[in-house]
């Protein structure tokens, strides 16, 4: 009976030099894992593979020396533990992010929540070239926002409520960028040099920077064999839904225009930065 190893890969088992063998990738948003997930996880990985898993450079798990003749046992006994299989190929691949707001002091927003609704909305869909998303809570960017095909970083709008102020100057001491300057009885900002990172937020002892949390959203990263830095296209915004729409628009660009086994950023040199930035642009305004 032939072997349809692309099917195979499409849904995560990756076949090793061993002939026979495959290392079977897993779905892990975000890097979350529940301890009894991880308990079947290691249940499996004795029972059909060689005892030990993979931990990949996107928050993945891999389990390695998986048989062709246990594949159908191995996705029957991860399914009734809570653990899906991931994805290889000419798709969405799974959703990485950092801690976030809800752990991390330096966190700006709810990473963790944001990567499941992006997971669940385009996991897996088929595409020109694999697609890759990527979100991290704030500036220390430790998800490396700008290397994902969309990356959404999390940031704060800003605002100075002179009431509040007691002109101490901790603002202008903890901005690493030089935008903030406190006189004796005013404070400065230039919009020009800040990257809404929040520290004048988070430092504040009287309170009198106020911050709504946003997101930035970068386009066309690639850290494969071209290297390229995402670029933005829209200004920071607090309408989480928004970074949907512009992702819908990313990824209806790239099936629109996307050569098969073209990455987006080459999709989007060779069509033009101009009108992706256009139908994001229409996109996010619509409101759907």
């Amino acid at each position: 009976m032939a072997v349809d190893y692309k099917a195979l890969k499409n849904g995560g088992f990756m076949r090793q030099r061993q002939k026979d063998h495959f290392s079977l990738r897993l779905k892990v948003v975000g890097g979350n894992l529940s301890a009894d997930q991880l308990k079947t996880v290691a249940k499996v990985a004795d029972a059909y593979g060689s005892g030990h898993v993979h931990l990949t450079s996107r928050q993945g798990l891999e389990i390695p020396f998986v048989k062709l003749k246990d594949i159908e046992s191995v996705k029957a006994d991860l399914a009734k533990g809570g653990v899906e299989t991931g994805v290889c190929g000419a798709r969405v691949r799974t959703v990485t992010a950092c801690q976030g707001g809800e752990i991390c002091p330096s966190g700006c927003v709810d990473t963790l929540s944001l990567a499941q609704e992006i997971s669940k909305r385009y996991f897996g869909r088929a595409l020109p070239h694999k697609f890759k998303f990527g979100v991290t809570g704030c500036q220390n960017n430790c998800l490396k926002a700008e290397e994902n095909d969309l990356g959404v970083k999390g940031g704060y709008l800003i605002s100075w409520q002179a009431d509040e102020c007691s002109f101490c100057g901790v603002c202008a001491k903890v901005c690493r960028l030089g935008a903030i300057r406190v006189l004796k009885t005013k404070v400065t900002l230039n919009p020009k040099k800040c990257n809404n990172c929040g520290r004048c937020v988070k430092a504040c002892p009287t309170d009198a920077w106020e911050g709504r949390p946003g997101y930035l959203i970068s386009f066309g990263g690639s850290f494969g064999n071209n290297i390229a830095k995402g670029r933005r296209l829209t200004p920071i915004t607090s309408d989480r839904a928004a970074v949907l729409r512009a992702s819908d628009a990313a990824l209806d660009f790239f099936s629109a225009h996307g050569q098969p086994g073209e990455r987006f950023r080459i999709t989007v040199d060779r069509v033009g930065w101009g009108p992706l930035a256009q139908l994001v642009e229409e996109r996010i305004d619509s409101g759907k």
